[in-house]
């Protein structure tokens, strides 16, 4: 998709950057233009990604999701820096796995922490720049098919990205008035992540059962984002965009041992 340059200048808060779908999406909007705060709990992480994106003006900032006070000093840093971002997605998210009756309260607190009030406070927090600079603006939030798919030892997850949809649509709601579009994307399988590393038959195993034959890819990813974002999603608000290769739809592996039978 080309977006003929809409990007350039735009400023754009990617969380969870250290990760490979967070990369994806960073290097997506440097190489449209943007300049990019690469945000992670350590900078450690980052410093290579900002080592190798185009362009000028992007920087790291550490901040630990967890915490209500380090959300608001890198708000408060983004905002003494630029103003107010243009863009932000809440990417970060975290997928400890487990059933329930083992999942202790501090993991689920985590998780909840995480991938759920995160989502809410950098959203309020920024949307209040946004609102004061008076120019408007679009929030992406990383969901997953989870959200609509239970997994077993996974439910704590599948539960706070549920709960994400719902509070994208809610930020859509009241944050219309001001200009600031709010939307999700639900990327596909995502395999290579440092922090959860899955084993090749792993990989095999959910790459077939998926329709459209394999995993998600930086390009599917942050095409889907960058839309989301852009003025071509100018009439878009509230909605979750899946790019996921058909994998929430259904299982095509099943379909498969069930052909095989017949």
């Amino acid at each position: 998709m080309n977006f003929e340059n809409e990007f350039n200048g735009r400023k754009v808060v990617v969380t969870g950057a250290g990760g490979i779908i967070g990369g994806w999406i960073a290097e997506a909007f440097a190489k449209e233009g943007a300049q990019v705060c690469l945000t992670d709990r350590s900078e450690d992480r980052l410093e290579a990604l900002r080592a190798s994106l185009p362009g000028n003006g992007h920087f790291i900032l550490a901040a630990d999701l967890t915490d209500a006070g380090s959300m608001t000093a890198l708000a408060g840093a983004v905002g003494e820096r630029w103003g107010a971002p243009d863009i932000l997605i809440n990417n970060a998210g975290i997928y400890p796995s487990g059933f329930l009756l083992d999942i202790s309260v501090d993991d689920w607190d985590r998780i909840i922490n995480v991938n759920l009030r995160a989502p809410f406070v950098l959203s309020q927090l920024f949307a209040r720049q946004m609102i004061d600079a008076g120019k408007g603006g679009a929030i992406v939030n990383i969901s997953s098919g989870a959200a609509r798919k239970m997994r077993s030892t996974a439910v704590p997850y599948c539960t706070s990205k549920t709960a994400l949809d719902r509070l994208t649509k809610g930020f859509a709601l009241e944050l219309a008035e001001y200009g600031i579009r709010v939307n999700a994307v639900e990327p596909g399988f995502a395999p290579g992540s440092d922090t959860s590393a899955l084993s090749d038959e792993h990989v095999k195993t959910v790459t077939a059962s998926i329709p459209l034959g394999r995993p998600s890819s930086a390009p599917d990813v942050a095409a889907a984002v960058l839309y989301a974002a852009s003025s071509a999603a100018s009439y878009v608000t509230g909605a979750t965009l899946t790019v996921d290769g058909g994998n929430s739809i259904g299982s095509l592996a099943v379909f498969q041992q069930k052909k095989k039978a017949l």
